[in-house]
């Protein structure tokens, strides 16, 4: 069996790549970065060291790595041979890698077994925009990718930090993850995949994660980053922190047994769960690094807007949100371009269009009002402090 992976990066090698290579699949990785190509070229294996409750060592071998910019003839042939595509590339990327997937999957010998082609990105449905890319390829018409393909969504949750110096191949991550696989797509041939979940409804299973981990971790970052706090870790040492972030995720608790019928209880342990996770101290995960991208943290359908406009359109309000989306909006790192460009949009538009902007609500929404003051109050802190406006 062989699965061609796109993103040979940590979250490649140390979760996707890690329990496709225990799944028996020969992995072939692809990635534009060549120095990284080259390494796993040279390498026998490579080691993952899952570190938490019930640390191990895991060693990853068989397997091959190709460059997907200079090796394009190539991976096209991987593909056309594979039996599984996955990707880990960041969901804005996968317009870039659907033309190569295409091609391979056109190239497919007539009466060979679809394709299962599953995006483990964190986004919503990402394995539905990839799709969408593919078809939209020259040559992939509907009658070239008939009967060649399949497309599953996935939730992915495994916390894989900026790495230490030095490691080289080898990836620390925590010893949690959770891989849950939309079954329907498959019929009666659904890959074997052990470390995965299977289910018939992954929309649950989704916002769960994406309101309660995604939700839960950016907001640790935001209200670290405004206390002074390098480390998620020291961010939810710090009572204060760790209360906004419970505070955060009671909220999303409510909607999300209100929305889709977890129990209470339920809920209540897989929230109790991620606050563990989160205060891992051996992950060396930084606020500055979860943090990153808050415009995309920002938009209408993600981890803080999302919720809370749901919340705000059953008649509540979200407090302890609006202070998670007020901590984002005063997140101010230099290094990161969508906080440089959330920045410039606070400093140049008023408070209606940056919260539009930002956001994507429409003013008539019943959440517009409340994050537009936040917007407005962001932008007097800014303008007293000129300095800010510009970094």
């Amino acid at each position: 069996m062989k699965a061609v992976h796109f993103g040979a990066g940590n979250i490649g090698r140390g979760f996707v790549g890690l329990l496709l290579h225990d799944a028996g699949y020969e992995v072939v990785f692809a990635d534009v970065a060549e120095d990284l190509i080259n390494r796993l070229k040279e390498a026998d294996s490579y080691a993952v060291h899952e570190v938490g409750e019930n640390p191990a060592v895991r060693t990853v071998d068989n397997f091959r790595a190709l460059n997907s910019n200079a090796q394009e003839a190539e991976l096209v042939s991987e593909i056309a041979a594979a039996d599984i595509v996955t990707t880990a590339v960041g969901p804005h990327i996968l317009k870039f890698v659907a033309p190569v997937i295409a091609k391979g999957i056109v190239a497919r010998e007539p009466g060979r077994a679809p394709l299962q082609v599953m995006a483990c990105e964190n986004a919503i449905n990402a394995t539905d925009i990839l799709a969408k890319e593919v078809a939209a390829q020259p040559g992939a018409t509907a009658a070239a990718l008939d009967g060649k393909a399949v497309f599953a969504n996935t939730a992915v949750d495994r916390i894989v930090p900026n790495q230490e110096a030095g490691q080289g191949l080898d990836v620390t991550v925590e010893t949690f993850y959770e891989w849950v696989i939309d079954r329907t797509a498959f019929g009666d041939a659904a890959p074997a995949i052990p470390g995965a979940t299977f289910v018939d409804d992954l929309s649950p299973y989704i916002e769960r994660k994406l309101f309660t981990v995604n939700t839960g971790h950016a907001s640790a970052a935001y209200f670290g980053f405004e206390a002074g706090l390098e480390k998620i870790s020291d961010a939810m040492a710090d009572q204060d922190v760790a209360e906004d972030v419970r505070a955060v995720l009671e909220e999303t608790k409510q909607l999300l047994v209100a929305k889709h019928g977890f129990s209470n209880d339920d809920q209540e342990a897989y929230v109790q769960k991620i606050l563990v996770r989160f205060s891992n101290p051996y992950l060396p995960d930084t606020v500055n690094r979860v943090g990153r991208a808050p415009l995309r943290k920002l938009s209408r359908n993600e981890r803080f807007i999302g919720p809370a406009a749901e919340l705000a359109e059953r008649g509540m309000v979200p407090e302890a949100l609006l202070g998670a989306i007020a901590a984002a909006l005063r997140f101010n790192d230099p290094a990161d371009a969508e906080a440089t460009e959330l920045a410039g949009i606070l400093a140049s538009t008023s408070p209606a269009d940056a919260t539009e902007r930002i956001t994507g609500l429409a003013p008539g929404h019943p959440l517009f009002a409340a994050v537009a003051t936040l917007v407005e109050e962001r932008q007097a802190e800014m303008a007293d402090t000129p300095a800010q406006s510009i970094t």
